[in-house]
């Protein structure tokens, strides 16, 4: 199971928010590239990245940070947040990105989703983020009656590369993650499934890692609070 360390970007700084909320956002250090850099030394084999004022203005807002951490690491990174067309892909993996995650499209175009999976082969990943099982768009703030389940099966025959399922109410929240649901989703569908939102302490890891059956975990508050010690995760996963 792959660790993915979270760098979330909101207006040009490292920040995390409490289960989505851009009010409730605390900040970890206004130097994204040299984040980004002390999560490679420790070992990761991958970066998430979140583009948060993009998610929310549907384009992309923190742009100069990411690229800031694109020219600082080696390490693939995938990004989510206000990647919405066709353009918008192509320029990013033209930057160097490894992969992008398309979370409102998903819902409200489709059809992009699957042009996109096509055009760019292991290149795209559908954010699916959800309440109470149900999908929400823009940035969380749009609350729609499609079950994540439904959606991600969806797309099984469309070579999407990933799915990122975060539970919006265990994201910064530090009470661990929604295993039952990201664990039923991950059997419901062939596409593999990284789980996002709560992944509070190494037991978290461990847990998601001996469902068998989830691709990845994605931490943010944890790392920046000492909760997880990348390095030690890092080497026990592998373990």
């Amino acid at each position: 199971m792959i660790l993915y360390p979270a760098i979330d970007l909101k207006d040009g700084q490292c920040v995390r928010l409490l289960r989505g909320e851009m009010s409730e956002a605390t900040v970890f250090g206004d130097n994204p590239a040299a984040q980004a850099l002390t999560f490679e030394r420790a070992g990761c084999a991958w970066l998430h990245l979140v583009d948060l004022n993009g998610a929310f203005a549907g384009q992309p807002v923190n742009g100069a940070a990411v690229e800031a951490i694109l020219k600082a690491v080696t390490v693939p990174a995938q990004l989510g947040g206000g990647i919405r067309d066709m353009a918008t892909i192509g320029m990013w993996l033209e930057k160097g990105l490894a992969r992008v995650i398309l979370g409102t499209v998903a819902v409200e175009n489709p059809a992009l989703v699957r042009e996109a999976a096509k055009a760019f082969p292991g290149q795209v990943a559908v954010g699916i983020d959800a309440r109470k099982g149900r999908v929400a768009t823009k940035g969380w703030a749009t609350e729609t009656d499609v079950i994540a389940t439904d959606l991600a099966r969806s797309f099984e025959d469309a070579g999407v590369a990933a799915i990122i399922y975060t539970d919006i109410d265990r994201d910064g929240a530090m009470q661990g993650p929604n295993i039952e649901a990201t664990e039923a989703l991950a059997r419901a569908v062939s596409i593999p499934v990284v789980a996002s939102g709560g992944v509070s302490s190494m037991a978290d890891l461990l847990a998601l890692r001996d469902t068998g059956v989830i691709a990845g975990a994605i931490s943010g508050r944890a790392l920046y609070d000492g909760a997880i010690d990348l390095a030690v995760a890092l080497r026990s996963l592998r373990g």
